[in-house]
């Protein structure tokens, strides 16, 4: 019966998409896109996860989520920085549109880590992320030869300013370690920058309202982490496994325009392998770029090698 249920459900889920396209053009695919204010303004298809991130706000402070590459947190983490920013415009139609208040902005520190190949440049890099976070912010800090100070200074005077506890964000927390583990001494050095910066965050605690670190991997708290114990992993909490990923509920709605002529079976078969103790997710990446580069499965060795098992 229940089988029968769950056919019929998708049946009519079906019918009610293509209704609603009909005469419609399709939305373009957000490839590659990251900011969230790109993706609404140029009208291109998004899956709602403002849902989930009002969850997320309700129940923790400090928090923690991994990832594999292009799974889509950089654009949650975005998503999270309009939300506390008070950037109603963007979310319209939505599903936190009406259940938060978009009276009170709340100051935004995002730190994002690209490929630091050397000390000097994971360095560089932070300090220069602290100037323009203080600018966005227009926020007078001192800047001392010290980074973590620096950081300390901006976290303390953006609660002064604005009169309201700080939101801080960190995307590919681990990028800056992962790049060099082909230099072991340099990777050793660049963790332990890292680590005395987000020993920042635990020690300023009486100024901030919400952290999100995200990353591929979880180092263990006796190194990175040692400094903030306090993170809260949500990695593998069911249920938040599809806080990034498409979910079989968006294929069979959001997307059933673009996937009509295709074996949603052999769709499901390649790319629904994604399990963070909760439901099946899809790669988002790989689902748009199915969809961009002519519906074709395309094989490789190793996919060859798995699906022989």
């Amino acid at each position: 019966m229940s089988i029968i249920i769950r056919l019929t459900e998708n049946i009519l889920n079906w019918k009610i998409i293509n209704l609603m396209s009909q005469d419609k053009p399709l939305k373009k695919l957000p490839i590659g896109i990251q900011t969230f204010r790109k993706v609404i303004e140029q009208d291109l298809l998004y899956v709602d996860k403002t849902g989930i991130a009002l969850k997320l706000i309700n129940n923790y402070q400090n928090i923690f989520l991994a990832r594999p590459r292009r799974f889509g947190k950089s654009l949650f983490i975005d998503t999270l920085h309009n939300i506390f920013d008070g950037n109603q415009s963007l979310f319209k139609g939505l599903a936190i549109e009406n259940q938060w208040d978009w009276e009170i902005q709340y100051p935004v520190i995002k730190i994002s880590f690209s490929g630091n190949r050397t000390v000097q440049e994971l360095l560089n890099s932070i300090f220069n992320q602290l100037k323009i976070n203080g600018e966005q912010l227009k926020v007078n800090f001192e800047i001392t030869n010290d980074y973590a100070i620096s950081f300390a200074n901006l976290i303390a005077a953006s609660n002064k300013q604005y009169q309201q506890a700080v939101v801080i964000l960190i995307d590919e927390y681990d990028k800056p370690i992962l790049d060099n583990i082909d230099q072991l001494e340099i990777a050793i050095e660049c963790r332990d920058i890292l680590k005395r910066l987000y020993t920042q965050i635990k020690d300023n605690d009486q100024y901030i309202k919400f952290t999100m670190l995200t990353g591929v991997s979880k180092f263990s708290k006796v190194s990175v982490f040692s400094g903030l114990n306090n993170l809260e992993d949500i990695s593998l909490a069911p249920e938040y496994a599809d806080i990034c990923g498409y979910t079989q509920k968006d294929i069979d709605t959001v997307f059933s325009p673009y996937l009509s002529d295709v074996d949603n079976d052999e769709v499901k078969r390649w790319y629904n392998g994604y399990n963070f103790l909760g439901s099946k997710v899809y790669n988002p990446y790989d689902i748009l770029l199915f969809i961009k580069n002519g519906k074709v499965l395309k094989t490789t060795g190793l996919k060859q090698l798995l699906l022989l098992f």
